[in-house]
């Protein structure tokens, strides 16, 4: 099995530029069901869960050609709703989102609940409450969930989201955009990859505002058409090479970013010490002319500081000198990592959704699991910051998210590479 070894202790520079945004690639790639015709997605980034979502379409009878190594042609003319493989759909959470196009366009979907990163309990009830509002109805049962709308047809809705979640404000968009009259999605998550799936409905012919607020209205058509689209930059792989610059007290360009998206990131990283440069499509990153300061951090829905950079930050929390108190406020069981960086020397406790990290430690080398994705970019921070040898094994979840993590640190000076025989494992350096 792959791994990956790092010599840490080195200093970044140079530029990496980012690729597409999973989170907003995978609802747009699996939304081409409902477009029922010729789409040309472009800006996509190469990972294995976006492999997944082609599978998924090709599985279901779509016609899938990649034009180049970011760019794909799908036709979903001869879709044949309802039979996603099992496998497939538990390999990945955004495969719920088949659901949800399924329905909207045939009125009639089952696939297997999803799969994913394991962070306790992640319902999809808020999903079931909107399909159902909009006149669905929808069982789950042995691990598989089925829609069927009425003979009439799926009909719009008001429709409160209990809490604010991505997925279920873009699967009932994507249930919605066919639907006979007007739904409003209250309450909805503003975060820049459901403006992206917005617009791309919207460029397919369908008709809905106020994505990016917390109410989004979408007035139902009768019928959507193929575009020519590409997905914004990646937002959370922009934040994970800023931190990995921050730990390193490395100067660092990340290009092909959109600024704003990455305020929140931006605004922790100088409220530690180091400087953020606003480039226009890039951002420059300055180290900390002394120490990182201790912070505090709470993770929120959008524009708040996110949920999927909590485990790169607490490096930095690691490595800063004092207290810091680290929040997670969206996911109950985010702190998994937290034992592999505890195995490389930090002093952290966790008390249900708080981190208590005592910082001020120099990481150790050692060999350490990725517990999921996130927490896989965070393990290559601390490894990077870390002198020795450090080893990083079940890699598998980095490349789930992360399009050549290996080769983009290789181009600004990392000793890091992928190992996949016991000779050349690092341990004995470790």
């Amino acid at each position: 099995m792959e791994k990956i070894s790092v010599r840490g202790g080195r200093k970044l520079h140079g530029s990496i530029t980012v690729g597409g945004m999973k989170n907003a690639a995978l609802p747009i790639l699996l939304g081409t069901i409902l477009v029922g015709d010729r789409c040309v997605i472009e800006n996509l980034p190469e990972i294995s869960d976006i492999r997944s979502a082609l599978d998924i379409l090709s599985s279901l009878g779509a016609t899938v050609r990649m034009i180049d190594r970011t760019t794909v042609e799908i036709d979903t003319s001869n879709i044949r709703p309802g039979t996603t493989p099992y496998d497939l759909a538990r390999s990945m959470r955004a495969s719920y989102y088949v659901v949800g196009a399924e329905l909207g366009r045939y009125g009639t979907s089952r696939a297997a609940c999803p799969g994913g990163c394991d962070f306790g309990v992640r319902p999809i009830d808020q999903h079931i409450k909107g399909f159902e509002a909009l006149g669905a109805k929808v069982d789950v049962v042995d691990g598989c969930i089925t829609c069927s709308a009425p003979p009439e047809g799926l009909t719009g809705a008001s429709i409160y989201m209990d809490i604010v979640s991505v997925g279920a404000t873009i699967n009932i968009m994507l249930a919605a955009v066919l639907a006979d009259g007007m739904t409003v999605i209250d309450n909805a998550a503003r975060e820049p990859h459901v403006v992206d799936v917005a617009n791309f409905l919207n460029t397919c012919g369908a008709d809905v505002s106020g994505a990016g607020t917390d109410v989004i209205k979408i007035r139902g058509v009768k019928k959507l058409h193929g575009v020519t689209y590409a997905i914004i930059p990646d937002m959370i792989e922009a934040g994970t090479y800023m931190m990995a610059a921050a730990a390193t007290g490395s100067e660092l360009t990340i290009a092909n970013v959109i600024p704003k998206h990455l305020e929140s990131i931006s605004a922790k990283l100088e409220e530690m010490g180091a400087k953020v440069e606003d480039l226009g499509d890039a951002v420059h990153i300055y180290p900390s002319e002394g120490p990182l300061r201790r912070i505090n951090v709470k993770t929120m829905p959008y524009p708040g500081y996110p949920t999927d950079m909590n485990p790169q930050i607490c490096v930095l929390l690691c490595l800063a000198r004092g207290t810091s108190i680290l929040t997670e406020g969206v996911w109950e069981n985010r702190f998994k990592y937290v034992e592999e960086l505890v195995r490389m020397g930090a002093s952290i406790t966790v008390d249900g959704r708080t981190a208590v990290i005592q910082g001020g430690r120099p990481f150790r080398p050692a060999t350490v699991k990725c517990s999921d994705l996130r927490a896989g970019a965070a393990m290559v921070i601390a490894a990077l910051a870390t002198d020795g040898v450090t080893v990083i094994e079940n890699i598998y979840h980095i490349e789930r998210g992360y399009e050549h993590l290996v080769e983009k640190l290789q181009g600004v000076g990392a000793d890091i590479k992928t190992i996949d025989t016991p000779e050349d494992s690092g341990q004995s350096a470790v």
